[in-house]
C-alpha cells in the first residue's frame, strides 16, 4: 500500500473519529471561565447560559471566576487550555476590543488564541446624572458643560473601563471639556454619583436601572444603536443629536483556538436554542440585557472592527495602562 493511500485512509479515519467525538460530546462537565469576579455582567450572563446548556446537553457547565487585569488573566488561561471543548470562555467586549489598545503588551493573542462561537447578550451604557444637575436632556448637559469648561467631573469604574471610554467618546463628539475621576469599580463611582460628589457618569445599564426608577439618578440617554426595551422612554445618543456616541457592550462565548469545528458547531446550535428560549430571554431582560446571537464569523468581524474603533479613541484620549 502506497504512503499516499495510507495518509488518505488516516485522514478519513480522523474525520470519522472527530464526527463521532462531536456527536458524543460532552461526556463530562465543562468549565466556563469568566475572567471577572462573581456578580458582574459577564458572570450574570454566563450563569444563565450555563444552566440552559447544562439542561440541554446533560452535563454541568460550571462557571469558574478568574478575575484580574480587566479580564486578561482569565482569558489568557482559556487560550492555554486543551482545545477539546471542555474549557470555554464567556467574556466581555471590553476585554477583547478595548484592552488591546490599552495595554502596551497583551498576554495572549486576541485574534488567534480564541475560537469565536457566538455573542450571547448585549447592553448599552446609560448616561446618568445627579438629580440636582440642571440638565434634563443631553443637549442641556452639553450646553452646561460648555458654559463651565473643566468644571464638571464624570466618574467611571477605572481608567480604560467602558464607562470611561464612553465618556471620552462623548467628549470628542460633543466638543466638551469634562474631567475624568476614576474609581476602583462601578459601585464606588455610583455611590459618589448618588451622593453628589460627582455630577454625571456613563454606566452599565443593569446597575443603574433601579436607581433611575427610584429617582435617585436621572437618566438622559442610552448609547445603543436602538432604544433599550428596559427603558424604552429614553432616547439613544443618536436621537439626542450625537450620532457618533454609540457603544454597545456584549458578552460572548469562545473556546480555545484549535477546538474541533464539530464541537464548535454543536455549541453554537445549543446557544441559538438557549437564546430563543423564554426563560433565558426573560431573565436577561429583567436586568436590562438583551439576548443576541451571531455566527462565529460575525463575532470575529465585530471584534476586529471594534478593536480598531476603540484604539482611535484610546489614542486620542492618551490612555495607557501598564
Amino acid at each position: 500500500m502506497s504512503r499516499s493511500i495510507k495518509w488518505m485512509i488516516a485522514g478519513a479515519l480522523f474525520c470519522v473519529m472527530s464526527t463521532v467525538f462531536a456527536q458524543s460530546y460532552p461526556i463530562r462537565p465543562i468549565r466556563v471561565i469568566v475572567p471577572y469576579p462573581a456578580g458582574g455582567g459577564a458572570d450574570f450572563v454566563a450563569r444563565i447560559y450555563a444552566k440552559s446548556l447544562s439542561d440541554s446537553l446533560g452535563q454541568q457547565f460550571a462557571v469558574d471566576n478568574r478575575g484580574g487585569a480587566n479580564g486578561n488573566v482569565g482569558s489568557e488561561l482559556a487560550t492555554k487550555a486543551p482545545p477539546d471543548g471542555y474549557t470555554l470562555l464567556v467574556t466581555a467586549s471590553t476585554n477583547l476590543t478595548i484592552n488591546p489598545g490599552l495595554y502596551q503588551k497583551m498576554p495572549f493573542d486576541v485574534q488567534r488564541g480564541l475560537a469565536p462561537i457566538s455573542i450571547l447578550a448585549i447592553q448599552p451604557t446609560i448616561l446618568v446624572v445627579h438629580p440636582t444637575l440642571p440638565a434634563a436632556t443631553v443637549k442641556e448637559l452639553v450646553a452646561l458643560a460648555k458654559a463651565r469648561p473643566g468644571q464638571l467631573n464624570f466618574g467611571s469604574a477605572g481608567a480604560g473601563s467602558s464607562a470611561h471610554l464612553a465618556a471620552e467618546l462623548f467628549k470628542m463628539v460633543a466638543g466638551v471639556n469634562i474631567v475624568h475621576v476614576p474609581y476602583k469599580g462601578t459601585g464606588p463611582a455610583t455611590t459618589d454619583l448618588m451622593g453628589g460628589q460627582i455630577p454625571l457618569m456613563f454606566n452599565n445599564l443593569p446597575p443603574s436601572l433601579g436607581l433611575v426608577k427610584a429617582g435617585r439618578l436621572r437618566a438622559l440617554a442610552v448609547t445603543g444603536e436602538k432604544r433599550s426595551p428596559a427603558v424604552p422612554q429614553l432616547p439613544t445618543m443618536v436621537e439626542a443629536g450625537y450620532p457618533g456616541v454609540v457603544m454597545t457592550l456584549w458578552n460572548a462565548l469562545f473556546a480555545p483556538a484549535g477546538t474541533p469545528s464539530e464541537i464548535l458547531g454543536k455549541l453554537h446550535a445549543e446557544v441559538l436554542k438557549a437564546a430563543n428560549s423564554s426563560e433565558v430571554r426573560d431573565r436577561l431582560s429583567a436586568e436590562g440585557t438583551e439576548a443576541l446571537t451571531t455566527s462565529p464569523a460575525e463575532l470575529a468581524a465585530n471584534m476586529k472592527s471594534e478593536t480598531a474603533r476603540w484604539a482611535k479613541v484610546i489614542k486620542a484620549a492618551n490612555i495607557v495602562l501598564e
